[in-house]
């Protein structure tokens, strides 16, 4: 009697055992999945199989592949991270993994938004500085060329003062061209120059700038009545590396970190 309960026990306990993934091989991993899937509830099936390809797409080693490593030995390596493990010890994992996923991208974004605020508040501040070196006289104009075949040359006036505390190699400026009454320029468009000796403090200078004939300095067609407006937004120090800098973000950065304050905050 004792031995027919025993025997009982031991037959009960081996039902309630849950099919475990075999991973020795491609066709054994396969058809433990099927014994796994069909242990499980209906509800959580389709829950396990999206996890299974969520873990072995995380686990996916692309740099192994691109230096030569057998395609069966990655396979075999994705495939170690399920062995012996139940459906639900499959589920608990891929949950996990996803908890992680979430905390590094939240981090990494944190770090991105910090460093978009950082570059825009860096740029307000140069803004002051740059301030100081003063454009006091701006024209544009068309020359004819010396080549007469060549037709007429832009050309950019400028007169500047150096009221920063620093000597300037090159200046970055953005250029409009505009009628007024018009609420939409002619033409706005960036040019720099390279300043031979430099421009040091407090320095006045005179600059006649000849900007290539076919880019849009070239083609535009302004009325007489245009007016040329230009503004500072870089400068480069003695060492050829940005002094000040009010570039701030471009369009795209800006959507960026819209994007990202709208997903995560900060």
């Amino acid at each position: 009697m004792k031995k027919l309960i025993i025997l009982a026990m031991c037959a009960a306990l081996a039902a309630c055992e849950k099919p475990t993934l075999d991973t020795t091989s491609d066709e054994a991993f396969k058809a433990s999945l099927e014994k796994v899937v069909t242990s499980l509830p209906e509800e959580q099936r389709s829950q396990f199989q999206s996890d299974v390809a969520y873990l072995a797409m995380q686990s996916m080693d692309l740099g192994a592949i691109m230096s030569g490593k057998s395609p069966t030995d990655v396979a075999g390596d994705m495939r170690a991270q399920f062995t012996g493990k139940t459906g639900e010890q499959v589920i608990a994992q891929a949950a996990a993994a996803r908890v992680e996923q979430e905390r590094r991208e939240r981090e990494q974004a944190l770090a991105e938004i910090q460093e978009l605020l950082t570059k825009q508040q860096t740029a307000a501040e140069a803004a002051a500085q740059l301030a100081l070196f003063k454009v006091t006289r701006s024209r544009f104009y068309k020359q004819q060329s010396s080549n007469r075949f060549l037709g007429p040359e832009p050309v950019i006036e400028l007169d500047v003062t150096n009221g920063t505390s620093s000597a300037v190699s090159r200046a970055y400026f953005r250029g409009t061209i505009a009628s007024p009454g018009r609420q939409v320029p002619w033409l706005t468009d960036t040019f720099n120059y390279e300043i031979s000796g430099g421009i040091e403090p407090g320095e006045s200078v005179s600059w006649a700038l000849a900007p290539n004939r076919f880019t849009d300095w070239g083609k535009v067609e302004a009325p007489e009545d245009a007016v040329f407006t230009v503004e500072v937004y870089r400068l480069d120090g003695p060492n050829g590396k940005a002094l000040y800098d009010a570039s701030g973000l471009s369009e795209r950065e800006l959507q960026r970190l819209a994007g990202l304050q709208e997903k995560f905050g900060g």
